[in-house]
């Protein structure tokens, strides 16, 4: 190959790889943890959204989704209120 092609090809290269880092750096998002008791078991799941309301909700399913079978099972989890929640800083 040429030495012209080469070049254009590694500039493309760096070029990708700066849009990943810079994609990962500005979606930087709030994570939460959320335990509820369900059932008579306990279950924490961590959550991540761009904010602390939709990372609390997005935790709160997961603990739901991993701690009922079935639909009515899942709805009367996600109407109950977590035992505690949780959202650091980053």
């Amino acid at each position: 190959m040429k030495p012209t092609v080469l070049a254009l090809i590694a500039f493309a290269i760096v070029v990708f790889m700066g849009a990943v880092v810079w994609t990962t750096v500005q979606g930087a998002e709030v994570e939460c943890e959320v335990c509820l008791v369900f059932d008579g078991q306990e279950v924490c799941r961590l959550g991540r959204g761009p904010s602390e309301t939709e990372a609390l909700a997005a935790a709160h399913q997961s603990a739901c989704g991993g701690n009922t079978s079935g639909m009515a099972e899942s709805i009367a989890c996600m109407n109950r209120a977590p035992e505690r929640s949780s959202c650091p800083a980053n």
